[in-house]
């Protein structure tokens, strides 16, 4: 082996090492892109904003249940549904997945000169 061979084996070495050591202590989500649930909460209906309409799109909600729900809002959590007696444990059974409750966000007021 010649020494420039040498000197061009060092620095590619110490490259792959380098990426090796990147690629085995990266974090895996920036490589892997967004967590699924996150985009998976966009699909959801919220109970604290849909209109009748959307909320009837549910298994087992129909006008009865729709107004219920819109009449007791807000929730703080979509178990709300069940603890206020809105809609019966089976009903929810059927949509848990496919609800969120989301929170308002607090106004916020300008400052004040």
């Amino acid at each position: 082996m010649n020494p420039t061979s040498r000197k061009l084996i060092t620095p590619v070495l110490c490259l792959l090492l380098s990426l090796c050591a990147w690629l085995t202590f990266a974090p895996a989500r920036s490589l892997a892109g967004p967590l699924p649930q996150a985009t998976a909460n966009a699909d959801k209906i919220d109970i604290n904003s849909a209109t009748a309409d959307k909320l009837k799109t549910l298994p087992g909600i129909g006008d009865a249940y729709a107004q219920k729900i819109i009449a007791g809002r807000p929730y703080r959590t979509k178990r709300d549904l069940i603890l206020k007696k809105i809609i019966p444990q089976a009903t929810y059974d059927k949509i848990k997945d496919q609800i969120i409750a989301h929170q308002p966000k607090p106004a916020t007021t300008p400052p004040t000169k």
